[in-house]
């Protein structure tokens, strides 16, 4: 049985079941949603708990099937958890979960919680998690989205009696603090409890954009992976911001120059596919696009023509020179501006993709971009 985050409430109404397994990769989501279930199992009388956390190939997994059958003199009933960090149970594991899942219907002794980080398909597709989801209830939490940030921050702090102002105002604020946070839940979630210490809620509980600015910091968090989406979307201005804060934190240049080029050498193999008669679902699938990228890609191809890609491939190119230390004509010795100026010709092409990018601009200090 699949359950979304949002359902927990209405679900806890009807009672709990004995196996519970939460997977996904916003470890702030995850956390909120077992500790809801901890607090709902202890006012039903699960009044122990044990914590097993698999590490390595050597766990015994036989102490995990003892517990389940192991109550003190003290506890009627108990909580038992299953943290798989790597999301790798093994041989053995496999084979325990899927004892564990089998011996935990109709067991109102114990309650189960198996935790595990974000699957790829061919995990979720194993005989272990099938018994998880076929005998107990899972969930699987999804990232919170930059689109959907604001949106998220706004119910956080009404949960705590606050709010921005209505209107463009309060859509501002709601903005300048999701570019914030982006990429870091946890933080964003702290920033948000430090609002309602800072201007505890009286009144109306509206925030100002002054408020906010003065109080939130710039916590967030960037990927490469992110950047890609940032691009493919035609974000000029977020993609611009991801690139510097990539920069800030160290990470590589050439890895960024690999993430731009794959997504342009990405788009050039699905489009020769299509051309080449392969249904547009069937190429992107057989180039492991899929996902949030899968839609974009979807608004994109039909209007990107073969010159466009064509011209980005021949920037990927001399950028890759850049980044390695070779010097291209017209193009700015940094890598980092380099990939500034492709960042930026990738996002052009993908928000009006039937027409070229405009000639290159001066970036500050002279450097063309």
């Amino acid at each position: 049985m699949q359950l979304a985050p949002a359902q927990l409430s209405d679900h806890l109404k009807r009672g709990l079941k004995s196996l519970y397994t939460l997977h996904g990769d916003e470890p702030l989501l995850v956390q909120e949603f077992a500790d809801a279930l901890r607090a709902a199992a202890r006012s039903r009388g699960y009044t122990e708990r044990t914590v097993h956390t698999v590490s390595g190939a050597h766990f015994d997994w036989s102490e995990v099937l003892a517990s389940g059958g192991s109550l003190s003199l003290f506890a009627d009933k108990q909580i038992v958890e299953v943290r798989i960090p790597s999301g790798k149970p093994g041989k053995d594991g496999s084979v325990a979960l899927q004892q564990l899942a089998e011996r935990a219907q109709g067991d109102d002794s114990t309650l189960t919680l198996v935790m595990l980080p974000r699957l790829d398909s061919a995990t979720s597709k194993g005989a272990w998690f099938g018994a998880l989801e076929s005998f107990g209830v899972t969930v699987k939490f999804e990232p919170v989205g930059r689109p959907v940030l604001p949106q998220w921050i706004a119910q956080r702090l009404q949960q705590q009696g606050q709010r921005v102002a209505s209107g463009e105002e309060g859509q501002r604020t709601l903005q300048f603090f999701a570019d914030r946070v982006e990429g870091n839940l946890l933080a964003a979630h702290q920033e948000i409890q430090k609002l309602a210490l800072l201007y505890p809620a009286t009144g109306d509980g509206v925030l100002s954009f002054e408020q906010v600015e003065n109080a939130v910091l710039n916590v967030a968090r960037y990927d490469v992976f992110k950047l890609s989406e940032a691009v493919l979307g035609g974000q000029p201005l977020r993609a611009a911001r991801m690139i510097d804060g990539l920069q800030s934190e160290g990470e590589s240049e050439v890895l960024v120059h690999w993430a731009l080029s794959e997504d342009i050498r990405s788009m050039k193999r699905v489009k020769d596919a299509i051309r080449a008669g392969r249904p547009m679902p069937m190429a992107l699938r057989d180039n492991r696009v899929w996902g949030a990228k899968e839609k974009l890609y979807e608004r994109v191809l039909p209007g990107m023509s073969d010159a466009a890609l064509a011209q980005l491939l021949d920037a990927a190119q001399k950028v890759d020179g850049i980044v390695k230390g070779l010097k291209q004509p017209d193009w700015p010795a940094s890598g980092w501006q380099a990939l500034h100026r492709l960042a930026g010709m990738v996002c052009e092409y993908c928000a009006a993709p039937s027409r070229g990018p405009a000639a290159p601009r001066a970036a500050p200090g002279g450097a063309r971009r």
